[in-house]
């Protein structure tokens, strides 16, 4: 049924569909600078389920700390807004976020997490991180992710 108007994650790659994202120079680029950490994040997420054509809501979360580029925001939310009708997995789409800031940015630290709303009564997260030590102040952006599950 919505079928028809979405485009795989693989597909929408390989055919460039994806805006590019952008960057500006990091104001603090001295290397003894272990604080200054960014988060943002993006609440409406919208992407769409590769098995059942339906839609999923997430909230997309980034902390990174830069290294020598910073994340310009207009771009970012043009960037997860043009996934509205990409067919992805949970944990596919979180990996490519991932990975494209990774690239991109080239930070010192980053998180990325998709905290995706329950379907089914099913509450996904799905993190990835760096796999260096967190800079200070990190602890302090980054907050539990909650079960948005009705409890038992």
């Amino acid at each position: 049924m919505f079928f028809k108007n979405v485009t795989p994650l693989e597909q929408a790659l390989k055919e460039n569909v994806l805006p590019q994202l952008e960057t500006f120079p990091c104001p603090y680029t001295d290397a003894s600078v272990q604080a200054g950490c960014i988060r943002i994040v993006f609440p409406e997420f919208t992407c769409v389920c590769p098995k059942t054509g339906y839609p999923d809501f997430a909230s997309i979360f980034l902390c990174y700390l830069p290294d020598k580029l910073c994340l310009e925001l207009k771009s970012w939310k043009l960037y997860l807004n043009s996934f509205r009708m990409v067919g992805t997995f949970h944990e596919s789409v979180t990996y490519h976020l991932f990975e494209t800031l990774k690239k991109t940015l080239s930070p010192r630290w980053m998180v990325v997490a998709g905290d995706f709303l329950p379907r089914g009564n099913v509450d996904t997260t799905v993190v990835f991180e760096t796999p260096v030590p967190r800079p200070s102040g990190a602890d302090l952006l980054i907050g539990p992710f909650m079960a948005r599950c009705r409890e038992l």
